[in-house]
């Protein structure tokens, strides 16, 4: 089979599992009022960074761990974790801390039963294959499928939030760099 045809075989198996009521579960968390912060490793955190660059296009404030930029987190913020496996040491001991400082826990992971599921206000499964083997199985290396639907997943989600503010496209792109 043709090697595109394959991938794409895979993102859609895997977003057909994806279940609408939790990214629904999800947007209560993510709010114009609150600070968002988000946090991933790897591959993860470029999903992380992405997400965070579409939610400033939409008008929200958030920040990315790890940023020079990024300031405390505080009390009633929100913690977005990203992690296929949901064991990521790193993002697993900072949300640690996010939740006894008292932040609403978003996860993102393919691991229901993941020690960060077990931490989260909220989840949203992303089935898609790991590194460490937990997931939909996929031809492709480590845990490129699980990259590739948790994009898709936090697009999904941005879209959702944009509709639900009523935040247009136009809207958007006046938040895009606008450097000539």
């Amino acid at each position: 089979m043709n090697k595109i045809k394959t991938i794409m075989a895979e993102i859609n198996e895997v977003m057909n599992l994806v279940d609408h009521e939790q990214l629904v579960s999800a947007l209560p968390y993510l709010q114009k009022n609150k600070r968002i912060f988000v946090i991933g490793a790897g591959r993860s955190g470029f999903q992380a960074k992405g997400f965070a660059m579409r939610l400033m296009h939409i008008g929200y404030t958030d920040y990315v761990i790890g940023e020079t930029i990024t300031p405390s987190i505080q009390k009633g913020d929100t913690w977005v974790a990203i992690s296929g496996s949901g064991t990521t040491k790193g993002i697993v001991a900072d949300t640690e801390q996010a939740k006894k400082i008292g932040l609403q826990i978003v996860v993102l992971t393919s691991e229901i039963n993941s020690p960060l599921a077990k931490l989260a206000d909220t989840v949203i499964i992303v089935p898609g294959a790991t590194k460490t083997g937990s997931g939909i199985k996929s031809v492709q290396l480590l845990s490129s499928l699980f990259d590739q639907t948790v994009h898709i997943t936090l697009d999904t989600l941005t879209l959702m939030l944009a509709e639900r503010d009523q935040t247009s496209n136009e809207a958007a792109l006046n938040q895009h760099t606008n450097v000539e």
